[in-house]
């Protein structure tokens, strides 16, 4: 049944037909638990997928959610499906909203996180002089427009130092909030793609929200692994995607907008004709919801996608969720940093379902960790690799050219990871 909604929709049917089938139990239920998730996802009866920081399996009935639709499309047509859709979409902002904290006109429907951070982005008229108030943490894409920003329009990037225990010292962003010259935006990235950091973003979105300035929260690495509550944040704008922890599919991401951002009247640099109507020969008025925030043309079937995804998400409760995940995710850093040769990289005073390591090679210089992702891949092992490109600063600081990410999920299993941990055993020695 749908969180919150007390009925079954349509798109969990199979969900719902899996869970008929009767299971083996422990005395807490985990074990049934982790039964059905890997009954609803298919994918692990074929590798070991320890890939969710970049694209997680999705159960079948986001597949199925995703396929329908694209059936219904190339047998009534395009505009028409989408029409016959229109309850489907609707319920899936209201998924969206509750499992962020908001409700359905606060969200916004969009390609990728990147694209919702950038929408968010383009809401403020920045003038030579404005300040972002950034970590050194954010994820490249984030730090990129940043630094566009300064060349194209004179805004001063300032990176907050961090805590001594990894993260962002929110101290120190509570000073520079409390400066002659106030930020004119605080952007954070609240799990970094390059680390299993959690960074303190309610504390962050307190001394925001004390000190009237607006905060944007890239979520995501978060959304699907986190409990997330825009009100409790204190966020005028949360970024997430579908395919990573959320498991969702690829190539359609989500923007939530606050109802504050939305009274002040923010809309993006480049408005359509679904976030704005044309009133005028001269004039346009932004609509009243998150939507003046998408494009008319939307992926609908990776729309529905995503409301399955979310829906799921909200079923099995993001605490659970949460709590196998951070528990595997713990696992993994104590038995690969444990491997002669592996070093965990791993800082901060929370950490996340992302693992990273660096594999040392001769001389110690760390090896291309794209060669170990490939060696576990013909094992049927799925990891991923980064370089110092997608990191510069925590590269830097940690003194790595390359590392290996582990990112488990709920679905996985101990087994899986002790797995990994044998074949990554051999692929160092």
């Amino acid at each position: 049944h749908l969180a919150g909604h007390g009925r079954q929709h349509p798109l969990l049917q199979h969900a719902a037909d899996t869970r008929a089938v009767p299971q083996p139990v422990n005395r807490d239920g985990a074990e049934a638990d982790l039964i059905r998730w890997r009954a609803d996802t298919p994918g692990c009866s074929q590798r070991i997928h320890l890939n969710n920081a970049g694209a997680a399996l999705m159960p079948s009935v986001v597949k199925d959610a995703i396929t329908g639709h694209l059936g219904r499309e190339s047998s009534a047509g395009g505009y028409e499906a989408a029409d016959a859709a229109a309850p489907l979409l609707a319920d899936t902002y209201a998924a969206l909203g509750e499992l962020v904290g908001a409700t359905s006109r606060n969200i916004a429907v969009v390609s990728s996180a990147t694209r919702a951070f950038a929408q968010a982005l383009s809401a403020f008229d920045f003038a030579p002089g404005d300040i972002i108030l950034t970590s050194t943490d954010d994820y490249i894409s984030n730090q990129l427009m940043y630094l566009s920003l300064g060349r194209r329009c004179g805004v001063q990037v300032v990176r907050v130092p961090d805590a001594p225990e990894g993260g962002v010292d929110v101290d120190a962003v509570v000073r520079a909030l409390k400066g002659k010259v106030r930020p004119r935006l605080v952007a954070l990235t609240w799990i970094p793609t390059n680390s299993g950091l959690i960074q303190p973003a309610a504390a962050i979105g307190v001394a925001c929200r004390e000190a009237g300035v607006p905060f944007l929260l890239d979520a995501c690495q978060a959304v699907g692994q986190l409990g997330v509550d825009m009100r409790a944040l204190h966020c005028d704008y949360l970024a997430a995607t579908a395919r990573k922890f959320l498991r969702g599919p690829r190539g359609v991401g989500v923007l939530a907008v606050s109802d504050e951002a939305l009274a002040r009247g923010d809309f993006p640099l480049l408005v359509d004709m679904r976030g704005a109507r044309w009133t005028g020969a001269d004039t346009f008025a932004p609509v009243d919801d998150a939507r003046r925030f998408e494009e008319w043309e939307l992926p609908y079937a990776l729309v529905l996608g995503l409301g399955a995804a979310a829906r799921y998400a909200l079923t099995e409760g993001i605490p659970a969720i949460a709590a196998r995940a951070h528990a595997l995710a713990a696992e993994t850093r104590a038995l690969l940093g444990g491997i002669p040769g592996v070093r965990s990289l791993d800082r901060g005073a929370s950490l996340s379902a992302i693992a990273t390591f660096e594999i040392s090679g001769e001389h110690g210089v760390s090896r291309d960790s794209r060669e170990i992702v490939l060696a576990l891949r013909e094992q049927g092992i799925n990891t991923s690799g980064q370089s110092r490109g997608d990191a510069v600063i925590d590269f830097d600081r940690k003194s790595v050219s390359s590392l290996l990410r582990v990112s488990p999920h709920y679905y996985n299993t101990r087994d899986e990871i002790m797995q990994l941990r044998s074949a990554l055993s051999q692929l160092v020695s």
